[in-house]
């Protein structure tokens, strides 16, 4: 699953993770928040999480899904979503990409996802030492296994990372150059 960024639409910050999906033959569900930004980013998880959990009923009967390889992404404030909701379900999210997050939004923690955090250094719009520089020694300090990636740029999921992050997910006949 991938969720877009605060006043964004899945078409446009997240297709080059469909690309991606495409080349590699997997399914990336890309839910639409009922606002301007997903809801547990400014008042608490609500109507957002009854859509996710009805898309993701309507994809398990669609689509033969590995439980073993279901994951949950998002850049900007889908990152920060991507990161709550990942860690309040880490048993049924076993994996976490969060693209630039800013925060991780409070909720309880279930199971011990593996997460990947990028970000950019010269972000302008979530600076890299307010957010990621301090939300991946928080997730190391309570024992998640975090791989951290930074890179030259701003506020962006560079083709690249995108790259590096489907093959950390173990999405076969992919390169980290």
């Amino acid at each position: 699953m991938a969720l877009h960024g605060a006043g964004g639409l899945p078409a446009g910050s997240l297709s080059v993770l469909q690309t991606v999906a495409d080349q590699y033959d997997s399914a990336v569900l890309v839910p639409v928040s009922r606002s301007s930004t997903w809801d547990g980013i400014r008042t608490g998880y609500g109507v957002d999480v009854e859509v996710i959990n009805r898309s993701l009923h309507r994809a398990f009967r669609a689509v033969a899904v590995d439980p073993g390889r279901v994951g949950i992404a998002g850049f900007s404030d889908g990152a920060s979503y991507a990161l709550g909701l990942g860690l309040a379900n880490g048993d049924l999210f076993g994996h976490i990409i969060a693209f630039s997050p800013g925060f991780i939004p409070p909720a309880g923690r279930v199971g011990q996802p593996r997460i990947l955090i990028s970000h950019g250094v010269t972000d302008p719009v979530l600076p890299i030492g307010r957010t990621s520089r301090r939300i991946v020694p928080a997730l190391e300090q309570d024992a998640y296994d975090v791989t951290y990636l930074e890179f030259n740029g701003g506020h962006t999921i560079p083709p690249d990372i995108a790259l590096r992050a489907a093959a950390w997910l173990g999405w076969k006949g992919l390169s980290t150059g």
